[in-house]
């Protein structure tokens, strides 16, 4: 489990130019859950990200992740063990590749962390197979892949790393539709083997289908958290924050008003499956 405990931050504390990121974050990720973190751009959630592992430390409260406590004090070497548990891939991680060959690149961070060349390279190619790149683009330089190939080398790079907890930061962005499908289903597949995964998007079709829980971010502030069947049926409270909805919640939501209340639904759907089930469902009521 990861706990932030009453955590502040600041950018640039004790200085004129200090700048107040995160209010009082109460937040916990389940092991094994599938954790959504959604707000506009600017709302914190990439500050949240950079503590899961370190790369921040809280003003004032604490992070805890397993049997480790991050403080504005924590040593870097404390630290450190973090970095191994959970893994951040950010947004365009093909932008942090930089060996020779793919499997050099991929083997590269489980070396750094002390592991054999041999023993790394065995992972590497296992990576490498769990993240859908053919053996032969491994000895190729990985700036001569495609942009969509170059993703995936960046995140067996990270998987390499045998991370416990895996945060992804619009892993999408920038990919056409089947490619953007295509690694959330990788995720997805990833999830299931047992690696607990935190999802940042501003597509809410993805938490729909995807996430078990979700924290909505608004300036450095939650202000609200729950399952996504239960946020999403806060039509009126996500538009009022300039949040978006599901399509399959939109399209309800619209049907209803258009209907004057003819056609309601007890529960408004989220996927695109409910929203089927529940249409099939009216229409035999009728």
């Amino acid at each position: 489990m990861i706990r932030f405990n009453h955590v502040d931050f600041a950018y640039q504390p004790n200085t004129p130019f200090a700048s107040q990121a995160l209010f009082d974050i109460l937040l916990d990720i389940k092991e094994g859950s599938y954790t959504a973190l959604i707000g506009h751009t600017g709302s914190g959630k990439s500050t949240i990200i950079q503590h899961l592992n370190g790369l921040l430390q809280p003003t004032a409260g604490e992070v805890v992740v397993g049997d480790i406590v991050i403080r504005t004090d924590s040593k870097q070497k404390e630290i450190k063990p973090v970095r191994k548990r959970v893994g951040v891939v950010f947004q365009f991680p093909e932008a942090q590749l930089f060996d020779e060959t793919v499997l050099k690149d991929v083997a590269f961070g489980p070396q750094n962390f002390g592991i054999s060349e041999e023993e790394a390279r065995v992972t590497a190619r296992e990576k490498l197979s769990l993240v859908g790149l053919p053996e032969e683009f491994w000895e190729k330089s990985p700036f001569e892949l495609s942009g969509g190939q170059m993703r995936r080398v960046a995140i067996a790079g990270i998987l390499a790393m045998q991370p416990e907890v895996l945060v992804l930061d619009e892993p999408t962005a920038g990919l056409d539709p089947k490619a953007r499908l295509e690694m959330m289903q990788l995720f997805s597949k990833i999830h299931a083997r047992g690696t607990t995964l935190v999802l940042v998007t501003h597509n809410m079709d993805d938490v729909a289908d995807y996430a078990d829980f979700v924290y909505v971010v608004e300036k450095g502030q939650l202000i609200k958290s729950g399952v996504p069947s239960a946020v999403f049926q806060e039509v009126a409270f996500l538009k009022a924050h300039q949040l978006g909805i599901p399509k399959a919640t939109e399209f309800a939501s619209a049907l209803t008003e258009a209907s004057g209340g003819s056609v309601s639904f007890d529960k408004l759907p989220i996927t695109r499956a409910e929203l089927v089930t529940q249409l099939i469902a009216l229409k035999g009521g009728r």
